[in-house]
């Protein structure tokens, strides 16, 4: 087999896990090599059948995962000492691809209050001369 394309990165490749290029490589050597698609069904099957398991349903459902309001009280650092550790955990050691965009979003919208106020106060600084004019 070309490339040296184990089982472990064909489940990482149909778990979309893998990078543009990899996936773009892996994508490639199917087209071209037979043995390599029957190994990618071979693990295919395997998955679909693993897809009940404990560990599969575990991952499916992303239990170990906080919920968005969770992340938002970590963001304002409001949880306990215990849990805001694990989900500092879970983001930057285990880096949980659906929490850290969940936490990304909440940054952004943190920031927003804080342009709006300050688009706010210019609008109402530009303002304050005009106002004063009109007023005599």
């Amino acid at each position: 087999m070309s490339l040296n394309i184990t089982p472990e990165r064909l489940r990482a490749y149909l778990e979309d896990r893998l990078s543009e290029t990899e996936a773009a490589t892996i994508e490639k050597e199917l087209r071209a090599n037979p043995e390599l698609r029957e190994l990618l069904e071979v693990v295919r099957n395997r998955s679909v059948n693993a897809g009940h398991s404990l560990g599969a349903v575990w991952q499916r459902e992303r239990l170990t995962c906080p919920t968005r309001e969770q992340l938002n009280s970590y963001l304002r650092e409001l949880l306990e000492d215990d849990y805001q550790a694990y989900v500092h955990f879970h983001l930057f050691k285990i880096g949980c691809p659906y929490c850290v965009a969940n936490l990304e979003d909440l940054q952004e919208l943190q920031a927003e209050p804080a342009q709006s106020e300050q688009r706010r106060d210019r609008i109402f600084e530009s303002s304050v001369g005009i106002l004063r004019e009109n007023k005599s």
